[in-house]
């Protein structure tokens, strides 16, 4: 299992690269300002790292009650980002559609997006960490490696 703080540096580092990624990824793929689409980055990283430690400690906890162990293979991975930008998905939607004055259907549009680019960024963000930061080492449990 992860310590507190290997999780609190898990959640900051992923919201902190996606935002420099998003904003301007963003701006150019809908023709919003990019203070417009920092607000919905801001609010939806805000909102979204507090899942993702809620929701990776949940998901972890899931692992070794179902499997005895925190390794994830690639099945698990794509459940592991598909579930969670689901649950993210359906908390931003009312906002998106409120902030920038659009209807639920273009902020479903746009957050569609928005999750697809978080799917596959999240998968590269984590498989990229459990290699940099495997689970188990900060406690001495684990050996190094690729989880």
């Amino acid at each position: 299992m992860r310590t507190v703080k290997d999780r609190i540096r898990h959640a900051l580092s992923f919201e902190v690269i996606g935002i420099l990624l998003v904003i301007p990824l963003g701006a150019w793929a809908f023709d919003k300002p990019a203070n417009d689409i920092g607000v919905l980055a801001i609010v939806g990283a805000t909102a979204a790292t507090c899942w993702n430690y809620v929701y990776n400690l949940g998901f972890d906890h899931a692992m070794l009650r179902l499997f005895g162990s925190v390794r994830k293979t690639l099945l698990i991975r794509v459940v592991h980002a598909l579930l969670f930008e689901t649950g993210l998905l359906i908390a931003l939607l009312p906002f998106f559609a409120w902030y920038l004055g659009i209807s639920l259907l273009q902020a479903f549009q746009m957050d569609i997006s928005f999750s697809v680019f978080y799917v596959v960024y999240a998968f590269v963000f984590n498989w990229a960490y459990d290699a940099l930061f495997p689970a188990g080492l900060e406690s001495g449990t684990a050996k190094a490696g690729v989880n």
